[in-house]
C-alpha cells in the first residue's frame, strides 16, 4: 500500500521478452498487485511473465494483438473487478522509471488529482535524450491534443505513465477507449467530458536500454491526427451541447463556417493573380476581412474553452 491507499499496476506488453523481466523485479515493494495483459504477443513474453517470481503478478492474454489501447483497457476493466484504489499504467518496455510512480501517486492522493499523467519534456534533459523525429511528433499532437481534449496545461500527451483513481475510472467508458497508439490522446478526451482533475507530473525519460519503438510516426501522426479531429467535435457535442449549452459551440462553428468559405476565395484570389497577373481590390479585402472573422471566432472559441475547463488542473 500507499498511503493508506491499495495500489495496482497495469502493464500492457506486446512482444517484450527482453524487457518484461525488468519491469517486473523494479516493480516498488508498495504496489499490491501487478496486472500484465500480453496483447497477442508472437516472443518469449507469456512464458517469462508465467516464471516471475512474483505473487503480485496475474497474467491475462489476448488471443490476438488488438493494441496497447485495448490492452491498457483490460488491465482497467480487471482493475475494477478488484479492490484496488489507484491504478497505474505502465508500459512493458521498461522506459517508465519505478521511482517516479510515488510523485504520480502523490499528485492524485495529496493535491486531489483524479488522474495524473507524466510528461518527460519539462526537463532540458528531454531535448537530448528523445530521439528527435518522436521529440517532435510528440510536441505536435500534444498540440493537436490541448484543442481536442480541453486541457490546455497539459504536454506531452503520448505517454503512457498514468494515475488514476477508481472513482473517476469507473465513469469512463472503457469499450469506447481507442485501441491503438493513440489512447493516451483519447483517454484524455474522455476525461475531460467527465470533469476530471488532471496534474502532469515530471518524468524522467528512458531510452536505450534495448527497447525497439513500434511506433511510425509518418503512419500515426496522420492517423491520430483524424482521431483528435473526430475527438474534438466528439467533446464538443457532448460537454457543450447534450450536458450543458455552451455558446463557444457557437463561435467554433461560425470559425469553421467562414474557414471553408474562405478557401475558395483565397483559391479564387490566386487564380486571378496567376492567370491574369491581377487582383481585384474587393476580391482581396474579402479574403482578408472572412480570414480575420474566422480567426476571431476561433480564438473566442478557444478562450471560453481554456477559461471552462481552467479548474480541472
Amino acid at each position: 500500500m500507499y498511503k493508506k491507499k491499495r495500489i495496482t499496476a497495469v502493464i500492457p506488453a506486446y512482444n517484450e521478452e527482453k524487457l518484461i523481466h525488468r519491469v517486473i523485479e523494479t516493480m516498488p515493494a508498495y504496489v499490491d498487485s501487478v496486472i500484465i495483459v500480453d496483447d497477442g504477443s508472437r516472443d518469449r513474453t507469456r512464458d517469462i511473465v508465467h516464471d516471475a517470481d512474483d505473487t503480485r503478478v496475474t497474467l491475462f492474454e489476448h488471443d490476438m494483438n488488438r493494441g496497447v489501447g485495448a490492452a491498457v483497457a483490460t488491465g482497467y476493466t480487471r482493475f475494477l473487478e478488484d479492490k484496488g484504489d489507484i491504478a497505474v499504467v505502465m508500459n512493458g518496455d521498461a522506459q517508465m522509471a519505478p521511482d517516479d510512480m510515488n510523485a504520480l501517486l502523490d499528485a492524485v492522493i495529496d493535491e486531489g488529482a483524479d488522474f495524473a499523467k507524466g510528461n518527460r519534456l519539462f526537463t532540458g534533459e528531454a531535448w537530448t535524450m528523445i530521439p528527435k523525429v518522436r521529440y517532435f511528433g510528440n510536441s505536435f499532437l500534444s498540440f493537436l491534443t490541448k484543442i481536442a481534449s480541453g486541457y490546455w496545461h497539459v504536454a506531452d500527451s503520448q505517454t503512457g505513465y498514468t494515475a488514476i483513481t477508481r472513482s473517476m475510472l469507473e465513469k469512463l467508458p472503457l469499450e469506447k477507449l481507442y485501441q491503438g497508439y493513440g489512447y493516451p490522446n483519447h483517454m484524455l478526451v474522455l476525461l475531460n467530458i467527465e470533469g476530471a482533475r488532471v496534474k502532469d507530473v515530471p518524468v524522467k525519460p528512458v531510452y536505450n536500454i534495448g527497447e525497439k519503438s513500434g511506433i511510425r510516426y509518418h503512419k500515426v501522426i496522420p492517423r491520430l491526427s483524424w482521431l483528435l479531429v473526430k475527438s474534438f467535435f466528439y467533446r464538443m457535442a457532448a460537454k457543450y451541447v447534450i450536458r450543458d449549452f455552451h455558446p463557444l459551440v457557437l463561435f467554433y462553428l461560425a470559425g469553421i463556417f467562414l474557414f471553408l468559405i474562405d478557401i475558395p476565395l483565397v483559391l479564387r484570389l490566386a487564380y486571378l493573380l496567376l492567370a491574369e497577373g491581377r487582383i481585384f481590390k474587393a476580391n482581396f479585402q474579402t479574403v482578408i476581412l472572412v480570414t480575420i472573422m474566422s480567426v476571431q471566432f476561433t480564438l473566442f472559441a478557444m478562450w471560453f474553452d481554456m477559461d471552462y475547463n481552467k479548474g480541472l488542473k
